[in-house]
């Protein structure tokens, strides 16, 4: 090996090195989102609420919805914390929004009061639940650069109202999709469907494959992408490819992917089942 043969390979190592010491970092940190005291894992029912008042065993109250929203009656001796402040009695969370949700604090854990496809629910968050504390973090694939692939964003003339399933059985979401991202992998022309991600102008897939549940969870898997470029430049990292909460939990009502984002190739990157799954 000549001298320039070995800078190229020394500086090929250490890029490689780089990538995989910042997927390391951000895979902690998903890991340790997922955790929290009040995470998904934390999660100890998923409570579907109607006209008529319901009491559940891991939230206070008596529960109901009509088309005012959300109402709780706390018993004697009961309260909840609501944006700091603390509730007794009747209390009227009102009209929550699609995809939008309250925590209301009891002790030391969280009631979440969300409406999730038309529907208005409570998911109580307990610290405690075994799911939680015997997490030990979620297997993936070794970090490999060739998975990181560009790809470019072509927009609609307008966003695409795009109706989707669920993890539950009989509930569907729509989301706008404002584009689709097109890309190479080994020569194979391939596309996906977008709906936007978390931040400004930043885009979100979510896929299956041919690993899904081979390897990866079967219903789906995300991809955050960062906003594309003046050219519609994007990167699609599938090391990141991550698990929706419904890989480790019954009571998520993630959405499943589009029928058109059904990759035929096998995306050995990114996370795999769940221990709990497995």
């Amino acid at each position: 090996m000549t001298v320039q043969e070995s800078s190229v390979a020394t500086a090929t190592d250490t890029e490689a090195d780089a990538f995989a010491t910042e997927w390391e970092a951000w895979h902690r940190q998903k890991d340790s989102a997922l955790a929290h005291e009040h995470g998904f894992l934390a999660v100890t029912g998923l409570h579907w609420l109607t006209t008529d008042p319901q009491r559940f065993p891991d939230a206070p109250g008596t529960w109901s919805a009509d088309d005012d929203g959300v109402t709780v009656v706390l018993d004697e001796g009961e309260e909840l914390v609501v944006d700091g402040t603390t509730v007794r009695g009747r209390h009227a969370f009102g009209v929550i929004p699609e995809r939008g949700g309250v925590n209301a604090v009891w002790g030391d854990a969280v009631i979440e009061v969300a409406k999730r496809g038309g529907h208005d629910v409570i998911r109580p968050r307990h610290p405690e639940h075994p799911l939680r504390t015997a997490f030990t973090g979620t297997p993936a694939y070794a970090p490999d650069r060739r998975w990181a692939v560009t790809g470019t964003y072509i927009p609609f003339p307008e966003p695409r109202p795009t109706t989707v399933g669920a993890a539950v059985e009989g509930l569907q979401h729509v989301y706008d999709a404002p584009g689709r991202v097109r890309f190479d992998i080994e020569g194979r022309a391939l596309e996906l469907t977008a709906f936007n991600g978390h931040a400004p102008g930043s885009l979100m897939v979510l896929f299956t494959d041919a690993t899904s549940g081979v390897t990866t969870y079967a219903a789906n898997r995300a991809l955050q992408l960062d906003p594309p470029g003046p050219d519609g430049t994007v990167v699609l990292d599938f090391n990141r490819a991550t698990n929706l909460p419904c890989a480790y939990t019954d009571f998520a009502t993630c959405p499943l992917p589009p029928a058109e984002n059904r990759l035929p190739i096998a995306i050995e990157a990114g996370e795999k089942i769940p221990h709990e799954r497995s």
